[in-house]
């Protein structure tokens, strides 16, 4: 119950974190204690530094001094748009280039690669909130996405039409 309260003071408050299960490495759950000096848990650290436990981040909170403690979590929006901006030509797929994880990447990963334009992926799968964000984001339900200069030029079937019509090259150069 303390941790998930903590967890929920945190999401409030649009905190940036990670956690660790002490339950799943009793060497840590145990040396932890002696390392902090704390003999409880959730325990909090900011820029490794020990803030306290559950009643101390009560404390924080109710003066508003967790706020200017803690740093803040991007808002999705601008992480998409931070994704979708990283190279100018970018593919939001299930899997990587490596290794697609379902027929239609795989289809899309070819097609990329016979092109000889240089793209970057981000697997999907990896994480659910830009998954299902993107969706509402693009306002296209589906995987996978190809953006080009931050722009969406489309899913699979669009990327093949694109192809058969000899527009791909140039979309994808951003020519178009």
């Amino acid at each position: 119950g303390f941790s998930r309260q903590m967890v929920e003071i945190l999401h409030k408050h649009n905190v940036a974190f990670s956690s660790f299960d002490i339950f799943s490495d009793e060497e840590v759950r145990q040396g932890l204690k002696s390392f902090s000096k704390w003999p409880t848990y959730p325990q909090l650290y900011v820029a490794g530094e020990l803030i306290g436990g559950l009643d101390i981040v009560k404390e924080l909170e109710a003066s508003g001094e967790l706020d200017t403690i803690c740093p803040k979590a991007r808002k999705l929006e601008d992480r998409l748009k931070s994704l979708i901006n990283k190279a100018p030509v970018m593919l939001f797929m299930k899997g990587s280039k490596q290794m697609a994880k379902c027929g239609f990447s795989k289809q899309i990963i070819e097609i990329m690669n016979n092109t000889g334009v240089d793209y970057e992926t981000f697997d999907i799968l990896e994480d659910e909130e830009v998954r299902q964000g993107l969706k509402s984001f693009s306002n296209w339900p589906t995987y996978p996405q190809l953006y080009v200069k931050g722009e969406l030029v489309g899913g699979l079937d669009i990327v093949k039409e694109l192809k058969e019509s000899g527009e791909l090259l140039p979309v994808l150069k951003g020519e178009n």
